[in-house]
């Protein structure tokens, strides 16, 4: 993980999205898009069942090494609202083990209102942490410190001759937008119009690598 300084206070970032509030012992995510593969099979498109525990997975592995008592997760952590109840057996058990260890808070997305199962902890439209607002997606009107997600930001470049694609955060003093943290998410590419309204002026693309964090600015 990379330190990663924010409206005053000192976050670590992990290149798979997610951030460690140390001075707060939680950590953030968002966009876990939990069972997308089985919404899209019940559709007839067949994608391998295998998300949801990978995402979980990688997500205790975290909670582990960080010793985190609370977690945020910033919206669309199902793909709908039925998701808990299409969990497969095995991941079921390691969100509700995570669930029941940690002060778990549901943050709701576009994807996911109206629950019909959560598998434990809570649920909120909203939450403000030491004076950082948490939401899903970024309010360009509101000029209060905010982290969300919803955009599944990704850096594209062209190195030797190869198109590269990251997970990244995009940031601004005001700002930032955390990467989809799930094993089966797309992403939108992080000089998007659409972000770029989000977030306004000074946006920089954030990569954490090793033992430094990576920056692209953002052109207006």
């Amino acid at each position: 993980m990379v330190p990663f300084s924010f409206a005053g206070h000192d976050f670590l970032a992990d290149p798979q999205g997610a951030l460690h509030w140390p001075a707060e012992r939680a950590l953030l995510v968002a966009d876990l898009h939990l069972e997308k593969a089985s919404w899209f099979a019940r559709l007839g498109q067949f994608l391998p069942p295998y998300d949801s525990q990978a995402t979980l997975a990688a997500l205790t592995t975290l909670v582990d090494r960080t010793g985190v008592e609370r977690l945020y997760c910033l919206g669309d952590s199902f793909h709908d609202r039925f998701g808990c109840d299409r969990l497969p057996e095995a991941a079921r058990a390691m969100l509700l083990a995570l669930t029941a260890r940690l002060d778990w808070v549901w943050i709701l997305g576009n994807h996911d209102p109206g629950f019909a199962d959560h598998c434990g902890g809570r649920l909120v439209e909203e939450a403000t942490v030491s004076g950082i607002t948490l939401r899903h997606e970024a309010d360009p009107r509101d000029p209060a410190p905010e982290m969300s997600g919803h955009y599944h930001p990704k850096l594209r470049l062209h190195l030797r001759g190869k198109n590269v694609s990251r997970r990244c955060y995009v940031a601004t003093a005001s700002k930032v937008i955390l990467p989809a943290f799930g094993a089966l998410t797309g992403g939108l590419d992080a000089d998007h119009p659409e972000i770029r309204r989000k977030v306004g002026t000074g946006a920089a693309a954030l990569i954490p690598v090793a033992d430094r964090m990576l920056r692209f600015p953002i052109a207006a």
